[in-house]
């Protein structure tokens, strides 16, 4: 089967097992990004609870051998654990070595058929631009043939995560609150539970057994569905309760009255910070960025996505960094990455230090924002619509709300008098984003009525 394009996504590369990844494909993959780590360079990989991941591995590996390259073989982990070898020494046989890349074998919230590849190079992400210049090229040289090679060394890198952890948080020991925890059958718990015991935390477990498969629910903690059973474990028996996706790089946090969203979570974690810099993506709540801003912090808005604001945080120097659906990346205190399980224990320790997060939350100004809302659309014109409506906004309908400004660093942000709407093209399925806040609900929906309007003006005009 012919290689598509359409797996080398902006942040990762990403498809259906045996369709679109398989033994050649990912051979290719392993040889020509082999080929821009380095001969002689050391990658570490590690992979999630699918039961086709540990193959993808193997084909991996024959093209980052064929390539030069030496791998150390993580086994099972979360991706955070991934991230976190790019900062470590690990001890490989009867020697120690220190990764110059990464690569996390991950279908993260996806459906169990699917899988793919996050990419680290020299502590940086590697997306974007890159992935899509490294697909012309294995798509331009698809006839070759990578020989199978699956050497590589076993490493233990779970252990080193585990006593960093344990380290960095031994002032929780005996945290008098109960806490509940969901990991959804992903990867959280190949080291959740051993941070918790060491830590003598009052905690019950849901769904901790790694299955790709995900009996139970979809790995997704962004979907209020998919958070049923914890919040029934939570009213029954719990102070606190955090939620994971597949791989472990996206939380929820859920008190008995909130389910608490990443620039919420934002909020709360900088209380702890001296005027930091925190960047938020453009589908974060206004509240955060002023409310960021009163207090003395640095506020700036960028482009959706994990690789975006990890490289946006080099750039800047930025503390923290957050997404509404649950990615949150600390520098202050930490590596600069999105890790969920680093982000619960920063959560407790704010509970420890006495903080209501309740009070705090319900403190902030109150507005009305909608959840995320898909505009179904094809990957050909996703992109062309959100320059046509940003066309058409130099011309608004008389009828259309008063625009104070254009915000097009990621798509298109209106902000309004008492609010803001936002359309962005996704950039890992085909469909537009929207997103709309007010300080009034009528308002909020008036704004998603007359942007709605607008994006099917952009429809019939193309």
């Amino acid at each position: 089967m012919p290689i598509t394009a359409a797996i080398f996504r902006e942040y990762d590369i990403r498809g259906i097992f045996e369709k679109e990844l398989n033994t050649h494909s990912v051979k290719l993959i392993g040889y020509y990004l082999g080929k821009r780590i380095g001969a002689g360079r050391v990658v570490s990989i590690g992979f999630d609870a699918r039961s086709h991941s540990p193959i993808l591995r193997d084909y991996l590996t024959s093209g980052l051998n064929a390539a030069g390259c030496i791998v150390l073989d993580m086994g099972i982990v979360a991706t955070p654990v991934n991230y976190f070898s790019n900062f470590q020494t690990i001890k490989a046989a009867k020697q120690e070595a220190s990764p110059d890349a990464s690569i996390m074998i991950t279908g993260s919230h996806n459906p169990s058929p699917y899988n793919g590849f996050k990419i680290t190079i020299d502590k940086r992400p590697f997306f974007g631009e890159d992935i899509y210049a490294l697909g012309d090229e294995i798509i331009a040289n698809q006839d070759r043939v990578i020989p199978d090679n699956a050497e590589r060394t076993v490493v233990d890198i779970k252990t080193p995560y585990i006593d960093f952890m344990v380290r960095h948080f031994s002032h929780l020991k005996g945290l008098k609150k109960k806490i509940v925890v969901d990991c959804g059958n992903g990867v959280a718990d190949t080291v959740l539970s051993e941070i918790f015991d060491a830590l003598s935390l009052d905690y019950r477990g849901l769904y901790c057994e790694p299955d790709g498969t995900f009996p139970n629910h979809h790995p997704d903690p962004s979907v209020e569905a998919n958070l049923a059973d914890l919040k029934r474990a939570l009213a029954e028996e719990g102070d606190i309760a955090f939620a994971y996706d597949g791989d472990a790089d996206r939380i929820a946090v859920l008190t008995h009255r909130h389910n608490i969203k990443g620039d919420q979570m934002a909020l709360l974690y900088t209380m702890k910070m001296e005027a930091p810099t925190v960047i938020g993506e453009v589908k974060c709540s206004q509240v955060m960025y002023d409310e960021l801003e009163r207090r003395g912090a640095t506020a700036i808005m960028y482009k959706t996505g994990h690789s975006n604001l990890k490289v946006k945080m080099q750039e800047t120097g930025a503390e923290l960094a957050c997404e509404v659906s649950g990615h949150i990346f600390f520098k202050h205190r930490y590596f600069g990455y999105d890790d969920a399980i680093y982000a619960t224990l920063r959560m407790l320790e704010l509970i420890a230090d006495g903080i209501d997060l309740d009070a705090e939350i319900e403190a902030l100004p109150q507005v009305f924002s909608t959840e995320e809302i898909k505009v179904e659309t094809t990957e050909e014109e996703k992109f062309l619509l959100v320059d046509k409506v940003k066309e058409l906004l130099q011309n608004p309908p008389k009828d259309f709300p008063d625009i104070l400004n254009i915000i097009d660093v990621d798509g298109v942000r209106i902000n309004f008098e008492q609010g803001w709407g936002l359309v962005r093209a996704s950039n890992t399925t085909p469909v537009l984003v929207t997103r709309f806040e007010s300080t009034d609900e009528a308002m909020a929906k008036h704004y998603e009525e007359k942007l709605n309007a607008l994006i099917q003006q952009a429809k019939e005009s193309l």
